[in-house]
């Protein structure tokens, strides 16, 4: 029988294929490693009590989250030492999340180890982000 188990990619990202709703979503993050899983979870939740209508998918062995008819408003992805949380028009949020990117629209939240996350503020983010149009892919 073949090992169901996700392979992770370079950093320890899950490689989970592409699809759309809560189930590959939950797969991503049930093979998240060692503490990122629990941080993941924690995300995922979080995200759900900020925005109640959330849309979910796997694209690019990651998972996304938007609003129907608004786009894609954040993602996250697992590096060796963090999980950065993409706001795909994050330059727009007040105040911007801390981590530049070469796009001058997105910005990022790193995660660490044992770090202290500021729920509160991150949940105003995540509020932000939804309510206005976000990163429109194809499918």
């Amino acid at each position: 029988m073949a090992d169901k188990t996700p392979k992770l990619l370079s950093g320890g990202n899950p490689q989970i294929p592409k699809g759309d709703g809560d189930a590959p979503v939950r797969a991503y993050i049930a093979a998240m490693p060692d503490w990122k899983r629990a941080a993941g979870e924690r995300l995922d939740a979080l995200i759900e009590k900020a925005v109640p209508d959330v849309q979910k998918a796997v694209r690019w062995n990651s998972p996304f989250y938007g609003v129907e008819g608004k786009g894609w408003f954040a993602s996250f992805h697992c590096f060796t030492r963090y999980i950065k949380i993409t706001f795909f028009k994050g330059a727009a949020l007040d105040p911007p999340p801390p981590v530049a990117s070469k796009d001058a629209d997105v910005r990022y939240l790193h995660i660490h180890e044992g770090e202290d996350v500021d729920e509160d503020q991150l949940a105003r983010w995540l509020k932000q982000a939804a309510a206005i149009p976000g990163w429109i892919t194809g499918r």
